[in-house]
C-alpha cells in the first residue's frame, strides 16, 4: 500500500476525551472513529488488524474440530422466553419491535438460537458431539460505554456452543476448548492467562475467563508464577488425547489466577510469597459449561444409545475479536505509539524515504517496496510529500513490526536503515542484505 493512495487519517495529538492508552493511540493511529456512544467505525488500518485477529481465531477453532455458521443479529423474544432470560437478562439487551408490533431483540448473545436450531434438526445421539461457532457483530447497551472499543456497545464477537450426550462429554468439549484458547491468543503474541470466573447471566457452574496483563487493565488479577514457565501453545498435545487435556486442565485449576471477582484469600495464601504476582488485566475470551440449563428449559431431546431420550449438555465459549484490538495495544505500546506482534500488525514493514524531494531516493524507494510485494510480504510505503521526521513518527505511532528507512545519505554508500520497532535497534545494510532479512 502506498501511503499516498490511503485512507489513513493519523492525529498528531492523542483525543482529549480518550481515557485509556488503547483508545488513544486506535484514534491517533487511525484504526476507528466513533459515530454514536460505543460505537465505532473501523477504518481500514483498524479493519486490517481485526480481520488478522478474527482469521486466528477461526483457523484454530476449525483445527479444534468446531464448525462455522452463521447466526443473525436480530433474534425472536420467544426464543429467550424459552429459556427465561427475556426479563432476566437486564437492560443491556436492545429490546425493538419490528412493522408488525412483533417483539424483538438486536443478541447479546446466542444460546437461545443455537439451542432452538440444533432441537430443530437432530434427532440422535450419533450426530453428537458436535461444536458450531460463528464471528458476528452483537449488541449490549452498556449504561456507560466507555474506553474506545474495550467497552463498546457493538462489537465483534467469536461465540461457539458444543452439544455432548453427557457430561463427561461436555468437559472434553470444555478442555478442547481450553486448548483451542491457549493456542490462539499465543498465535497472537499475547498471554491471557486463563482465571477462575463466575458465570453472570449465561449460567453453569464452570467457567474461566481469559485475562491479558496489562497495567491499564480493568480487573485485578492475582496468579502463580508458575504461569511464567508455562507451555501456552500445549504443544505436544492433540486434540483428541483425552487423558492429556484432562491433565491440562488439571493443572491450570491447581496453579491459583483469579480476578478481584473469584480471588479466594485462604487459597492465594498457600502460594509461596516469592510465587504471588499480582497485577491488573483485560477479559479477552470467556468460556462455560451450563449443562443442561438452555436444552432442559427449551426441550432439546436426543435418542440415546439405549433408545431412551437424552437432554444434551451444553457449553459456550466466546471471544472478542474487536476488543482484542484495544487489549493487545494495551499489552504492546510505548510512548511513540502502538508495537503490533507480528502475527496480527497490519502491514510487516513500512518503508520511509527521509527526503521526498530526492529523486535516488524515491527511486529506491519504490523498488524496494515493489520487492517486498512480489515476494509476498505486506509493506506500507509512505510516499507522501513530507518531512522524515514526521513519516517516521506516523510510522511510530502504526506500530509496524519492521521499518526501512532510506535517505541520501546512506544510498549513497548502497545502504538502508532497519529498525525493529519493538527493541528500536537500527540496522545500517545493504539493500540486498535487508531485502533477504525481511523475506527470510
Amino acid at each position: 500500500m502506498r501511503l499516498s493512495q490511503a485512507f489513513l487519517p493519523v492525529l498528531k495529538e492523542s483525543p482529549s476525551d480518550a481515557q485509556i492508552v488503547s483508545h488513544k493511540l486506535m484514534l491517533r493511529a487511525g484504526l476507528v472513529r466513533q459515530t454514536a456512544a460505543g460505537i465505532y467505525a473501523w477504518l481500514p488500518l483498524g479493519l486490517k488488524v481485526l480481520r488478522k485477529i478474527e482469521q486466528i481465531v477461526r483457523e484454530e477453532q476449525d483445527r479444534a474440530g468446531a464448525i462455522e455458521m452463521l447466526m443473525p443479529t436480530i433474534q425472536s423474544a420467544d426464543l429467550w422466553r424459552e429459556s427465561g432470560r427475556y426479563d432476566a437478562y437486564g437492560p443491556e439487551m436492545l429490546r425493538i419491535r419490528d412493522r408488525h408490533d412483533r417483539e424483538m431483540l438486536f443478541g447479546p448473545t446466542n444460546e437461545e438460537m443455537i439451542t432452538a436450531i440444533f432441537r430443530d434438526d437432530v434427532r440422535s445421539y450419533r450426530d453428537l458431539p458436535r461444536t458450531l461457532y460463528h464471528i458476528q457483530w452483537k449488541f449490549r447497551d452498556e449504561v456507560r460505554p466507555r474506553f474506545g472499543v474495550m467497552r463498546g456497545r457493538e462489537f465483534l464477537m467469536k461465540d461457539a456452543y458444543s452439544f455432548d450426550l453427557d457430561e463427561a462429554g461436555a468437559r472434553q468439549s470444555y478442555y478442547t476448548q481450553l486448548l483451542a484458547y491457549l493456542r490462539t491468543f499465543q498465535r497472537m503474541g499475547i498471554r491471557a492467562v486463563p482465571m477462575k470466573a463466575a458465570s453472570g447471566p449465561i449460567g453453569g457452574d464452570l467457567s474461566h475467563e481469559f485475562i491479558v496483563l496489562a497495567p491499564t487493565g480493568e480487573s485485578e488479577v492475582f496468579y502463580d508464577a508458575d504461569y511464567d514457565a508455562m507451555d501456552w501453545s500445549q504443544t505436544e498435545l492433540r486434540y483428541g488425547d483425552a487423558a492429556g487435556l484432562h491433565a491440562m486442565f488439571e493443572r491450570i485449576g491447581q496453579t491459583y489466577a483469579a480476578t478481584d471477582e473469584t480471588h479466594d484469600e485462604a487459597r492465594w495464601s498457600q502460594v509461596p510469597g516469592e510465587r504471588q504476582r499480582q497485577g491488573r488485566g483485560i477479559e479477552v475470551g470467556h468460556i462455560f459449561y451450563f449443562g443442561t440449563k438452555y436444552s432442559d428449559a427449551m426441550g432439546l431431546r436426543v435418542s440415546g444409545p439405549d433408545g431412551t431420550m437424552v437432554t444434551p449438555h451444553m457449553g459456550s465459549y466466546g471471544v472478542g475479536v474487536s476488543r482484542l484490538v484495544g487489549a493487545i495495544i494495551e499489552a504492546s505500546h510505548d510512548d511513540s505509539g502502538i508495537i503490533w506482534p507480528e502475527a496480527v500488525a497490519p502491514w510487516s514493514v513500512g518503508i520511509v524515504t527521509m527526503r521526498g524531494d530526492d529523486a535516488a531516493s524515491r527511486q529506491a524507494a519504490g523498488d524496494f517496496y515493489d520487492k517486498l510485494t512480489s515476494l509476498g510480504v505486506e509493506a506500507l510505503y509512505d510516499d507522501r510529500d513530507e518531512r522524515g521526521g514526521a513519516k517516521l513518527a506516523g510510522m511510530d505511532v502504526m506500530g509496524l513490526p519492521k521499518q526501512i528507512i532510506i535517505g541520501p545519505r546512506g544510498l549513497a554508500q548502497g545502504l538502508v536503515e532497519l529498525k525493529d520497532r519493538r527493541t528500536g535497534e537500527k540496522q545500517e545494510l545493504s539493500i540486498e542484505s535487508a531485502l533477504a532479512r525481511l523475506t527470510a
